[in-house]
């Protein structure tokens, strides 16, 4: 008897009916058995929320040939807790895939992340995970220069697994006529949005406020970084973990002597 083949869960956070997570379906489905649970509306830009204040609804679709499919009221956490201790309950997906994402989630924009959402709630959870991201927001995106380092680096983690609450954020550059250079492990690149905010009016009078801004790097120029892997036109991976404790700073805080404030 023949082995199971791995199971992989696919969400995104462009929602269902992106042209990403059709292409990232189409690829998993040369590695194993794949199930989909994702948005049924786009989500970009809601890091890491769940709901709490209003039900779940998930629907089955047949929006992709042979393979069971869900869409979900939620967000890309949500889709993810769903998809383990619902759809799944019976067995633990062996890869959770997030993407393909029509934008950059490199840098700070991890934080932001509905892609990298689901993947660090998988990460969570103790499975193995990939957020996969292009840059470049076109609906028809073309991907075409990412699917084979996509298939190669699942097919790695697959083989080799990742340390417990660590997933990868593998970002592409837009693809133009030089073909891709190779795959750079590197870092986060330390930089920020920094925001503007442009007051309106709407027809009735009434103010509101429109986001725009600029990114800044502030590693400008360093070869370990996922900015410069992208505009050298390198596929970026970065491994990313949820401790988010500063552990340089708790032995410096410690000589701050806090006192304990007698009740």
């Amino acid at each position: 008897m023949y082995p199971p083949k791995p199971l992989i869960l696919v969400s995104n956070d462009d929602g269902i009916t992106s042209l990403g997570i059709r292409t990232l379906v189409e690829l998993m489905q040369e590695l194993g058995d794949v199930v989909v649970v994702a948005p049924d509306s786009p989500q970009s830009g809601m890091g890491h929320a769940i709901t709490i204040g209003e039900p779940l609804r998930l629907h089955a679709t047949e929006i992709f040939k042979d393979v069971r499919a869900y869409e979900c009221s939620g967000t890309p956490a949500d889709c993810v807790k769903l998809g383990k201790h619902y759809v799944l309950k019976d067995r633990t997906p062996d890869l959770v895939v997030s993407g393909i994402n029509h934008g950059s989630n490199s840098s700070i924009s991890i934080l932001y992340s509905g892609t990298m959402s689901a993947a660090i709630e998988a990460a969570i959870e103790g499975i193995p995970a990939i957020g996969f991201s292009l840059c470049d927001f076109a609906p028809n995106a073309d991907f075409s220069h990412a699917k084979p380092y996509i298939l190669q680096i699942a097919k790695a983690v697959l083989e080799n697994g990742l340390p417990k609450g660590v997933a990868l954020n593998v970002n592409f550059p837009k693809k133009s006529d030089e073909p891709l250079k190779g795959t750079r492990i590197c870092r986060q690149t330390n930089g920020k949005w920094e925001e503007e905010f442009e007051k309106r009016k709407d027809p009735h009078g009434r103010s509101y406020f429109w986001m725009a801004g600029k990114f800044v790097n502030y590693d400008e120029g360093m070869e370990d970084t996922d900015e410069w892997a992208l505009a050298n036109n390198y596929a970026a991976v970065v491994p990313c973990q949820y401790d988010m404790t500063a552990y340089q700073t708790v032995e410096l805080m410690k000589q701050w002597q806090l006192e304990e404030i007698e009740s």
